[in-house]
Formats: structure tokens, C-alpha cells, sequence
């Protein structure tokens, strides 16, 4: 079954002034909460240490659409309260003309990157951001169901749809009487778009955009 990446976060450098700010304490816009804000203090605490700078943390609005707004609330007054910020992966054209171009400091580590996100990422020539983590979709499955039913793991659709019309039949005749051969993320949101570009995707029917 094929996979696909979902880049959904990048880390950006701000351009708030005129110039780049050159003071000794960055802010750094983290996740809110979780594993986020855990790795997020972990390597910017890392990166403190190194360079004998300091580093405060901020913790944005959990929405990404007021995250987005509170952003542009910033950049419109030319605000120096946050020097990087972590972006959603469709942000970096929105947000190009208030962000950094960090060609000149990346020492080409973009390289070690995917191409596609760092494609994603360059705005008429421009890097504006780098990549912080990417997004996996992933197939899980209940091995003692499909040992139950002499099955092995799907490895293309028509396999996943075989295989679960047959478990499903099989538990509901059993007494689960609502029982689900396969679940998704179904709620009317960006992670019902990111599985139905992987079922698009898949039959060669292309990308969003195309």
C-alpha cells in the first residue's frame, strides 16, 4: 500500500523590523502542550547551550487558524516579541514577504531534507522556512483478529477492503453487532483532506492543487 508524507509544521525565522534582530534572548513560538512543547524546549534549550545564547518559549493558540491570524497580527505591527515561529505546511506563501531568508545561514542543511517539503518551502527563491517534523499516514491493524480470520496484512486497497468486509462480518455475526471493519478520520476537517489525497493519490488520480 503506498505511503504518503503530510509535512505539517516548519520552523521559520521572522523578519519583524527592518533588520534582523541581533539581541542574545530568541522567543520561540512551541507547540501548546504534550510532546511538542517537550521537544521544542529540549533542542531550542540544546541550541542555547551551544551558542551561549537564551531562548524564551511562547505557546501560541491551539487553532492553527488563530495561530495563523495572531501571526499576521504581529508581523502588521512590525512586533519583536517572537523571533521563530512553527507554520502549518500551506503557511509559507501566506506569510513569505514577513519571514527570513535563511539560505544565507542554513549552510545548506536543507539537503538532508525532504525535497518536496523543502520545494514547499521556497517561495521565489526564497527559504523561508525549514522543515521541524513531518506527518506519516500510517495503517494500523488488530493482528488477533487478522490471525482470527486467517488473514495477513493488506498490502494495496482492494486487499484492505476484502479484509475488512470479511472481519467485519465475521464479529458482527459473533454479537458485535456494530462493529467496523475499518475507521478513519472521517470529521469534516483537514485530516479527512489528508486521507482522501492518500485514497486520490494512490489511483494516480494527482495532488490537490492539479
Amino acid at each position: 500500500m503506498p505511503k504518503f508524507f503530510y509535512p505539517l509544521l516548519v520552523t521559520l525565522g521572522l523578519a519583524l523590523g527592518v533588520q534582523p534582530a541581533s539581541a542574545a534572548t530568541l522567543t520561540i513560538a512551541c507547540g501548546s502542550g504534550g510532546t511538542d512543547l517537550k521537544f521544542c524546549k529540549l533542542h531550542a534549550d540544546a541550541w542555547a547551550r551551544q551558542t551561549g545564547h537564551s531562548v524564551r518559549t511562547y505557546s501560541p493558540p491551539n487553532s492553527a487558524t488563530e495561530a495563523l491570524a495572531l501571526y499576521r497580527q504581529l508581523f502588521a505591527a512590525k512586533s519583536g516579541d517572537i523571533d521563530v515561529i512553527m507554520v502549518d505546511i500551506i503557511w509559507p506563501g501566506i506569510l513569505k514577504d514577513h519571514l527570513l531568508d535563511l539560505k544565507p545561514y542554513s549552510g545548506g542543511a536543507e539537503a538532508e531534507h525532504f525535497k518536496a517539503i523543502v520545494d514547499n518551502n521556497t517561495v521565489n527563491g526564497r527559504l523561508v522556512g525549514l522543515p521541524w517534523y513531518t506527518d506519516t499516514g500510517m495503517l494500523y491493524f488488530r493482528k488477533d483478529l487478522l490471525a482470527k480470520y486467517g488473514l495477513q496484512p493488506p498490502q494495496t486497497w482492494a486487499e484492505l477492503a476484502a479484509a475488512a468486509n470479511k472481519v467485519q462480518a465475521g464479529e458482527r455475526a459473533a454479537g458485535v453487532r456494530d462493529f467496523q471493519g475499518f475507521v478513519f478520520q472521517a470529521k469534516a476537517a483537514e485530516t479527512l483532506t489528508c486521507n482522501a489525497l492518500e485514497w486520490v493519490a494512490s489511483f494516480g488520480g494527482g495532488q490537490l492543487v492539479n
